[in-house]
């Protein structure tokens, strides 16, 4: 079984849509486990603020038909995919972290490289896997969030 995180994130209603995303992952992913949410600023473009979290999941599927499934619920719940990637969303779905693999096509990036960018991603991670090691820097996810530069990014737990 490999270990699968994934990002969950949006800020059109996204109350609503964050829990229909995970609604709609069950079927597919068994249980999880969840991150706490996270309120922070867009970034890179003026809207609402976004809620992010992230689930760690165990399933025997390849990463692409992962890949598959995510999408299709992200246009289930409205997603418009647009050529700009700093826009508004419905529901933004990505595996960040299959096992330890280093992998990058045109569908899938492991690890994201938004990991180690904005801390929108990496502190759910942290928080979940906080020894786990990153693929390519081998530094632990606690090690990564104690080091990351907040001063840009602020964030704050949210009630969900």
């Amino acid at each position: 079984m490999a270990q699968v995180y994934v990002s969950l994130g949006s800020n059109i209603e996204p109350l609503s849509h964050i829990q229909a995303g995970l609604t709609e992952m069950q079927p597919h992913f068994g249980t999880f486990t969840l991150s706490s949410v996270y309120e922070s600023e867009a970034i890179g473009f003026e809207g609402a603020n976004f809620y992010n979290l992230v689930a760690k999941l165990q399933t025997d599927m390849e990463i692409h038909a992962i890949a598959r499934i995510l999408r299709q619920i992200e246009a289930n719940n409205g997603r418009k995919r647009t050529a700009n990637r700093f826009s508004a969303r419905t529901l933004d779905l990505d595996i960040i972290l299959y096992d330890d693999l280093i992998f990058k096509d045109n569908e899938v990036e492991v690890p994201r490289t938004e990991i180690l960018k904005y801390a929108f991603v990496l502190l759910p991670l942290a928080e979940i896997a906080p020894d786990t090691k990153h693929p390519i820097t081998h530094q632990t996810y606690a090690e990564i969030w104690q080091q990351f530069d907040k001063n840009e990014q602020h964030l704050w737990k949210i009630d969900f």
